[in-house]
């Protein structure tokens, strides 16, 4: 199988150019020499197949020789609020949502939050999507306060939900989940129901009783995922995994 590499630049022609920590590694882990075939992505949902063509000291040059979309993507958008943790769990959380499916990541800044997001985020969801096959980047936007979260509208509050969410009427079609460990768990029906979804995972030391009762009163469902008290990662992954087997384009 071509290695997948990612193109940040937009790919219309019939040439493309790879700079940065793509063609490093292409020419100084895997020895990229002319007559190399790899497959390329833009972002776009675009996949290219592609002949090295040149190799110089830090790009790698390349020919098109074929063009697809191919849509890897979920039917209807998620979009996954966590208060991320520290370390290398935020890669992991990163990298697990890119494999599932998940539209969008909004770091969420709660009462006992770590600081949120960061440049290095954005490169895990490049690394992920290399992996899975996913030809559209997850997006991670920047760090909202929970209040904000909790009292966005959905279909108008620009870059975080707009474009995911702008062209369906009805808001009472969007589902809002807050995972708690007081919360019902989720029916095998609303779990196979698919509509567009946001997802609210709160932090290491657990949202406070005032935030959880802010999303219910904004009108956010809670839901639990049995007795025991779940780390992040696993409330995240587990959440987000039964929202997405069901649509079978997890």
């Amino acid at each position: 199988m071509p290695r997948r590499c990612y193109s940040e630049s937009p790919i219309d022609g019939d040439l493309a150019t790879l700079d940065g920590s793509e063609a490093h590694h292409l020419l100084h882990v895997l020895r990229a020499a002319p007559g190399m075939s790899v497959t390329l992505f833009d972002g776009s949902g675009r996949e290219f197949d592609a002949e090295v063509t040149a190799c110089k000291r830090s790009t790698v040059e390349l020919a098109i020789t074929e063009r697809r979309e191919v849509d890897r993507e979920l039917p209807h958008p998620l979009v996954l609020g966590i208060a991320l943790p520290k370390g290398d769990r935020q890669r992991w959380i990163v990298e697990k949502s890119v494999e599932l499916g998940v539209s969008r990541l909004v770091p969420l800044i709660t009462e006992r939050s770590e600081k949120q997001g960061g440049d290095k985020l954005v490169r895990y969801v490049v690394e992920a999507s290399k992996q899975c096959g996913r030809n559209r980047l997850m997006e991670i936007v920047e760090p909202m306060r929970w209040s904000d979260w909790l009292d966005a509208d959905i279909r108008s509050v620009g870059g975080v939900f707009a474009a995911d969410f702008a062209h369906h009427a009805e808001p009472l079609r969007f589902r809002r989940w807050v995972a708690h460990p007081t919360g019902h768990r989720p029916t095998a029906a609303a779990l196979a129901e698919q509509r567009p979804t946001l997802v609210a995972i709160g932090p290491e030391g657990g949202l406070s009783d005032a935030e959880v009762e802010a999303a219910v009163a904004a009108g956010w469902d809670v839901v639990g995922l049995g007795e025991r008290i779940l780390r992040i990662e696993t409330a995240a992954l587990g959440l987000v995994a039964c929202l997405t087997i069901p649509s079978g384009a997890g």
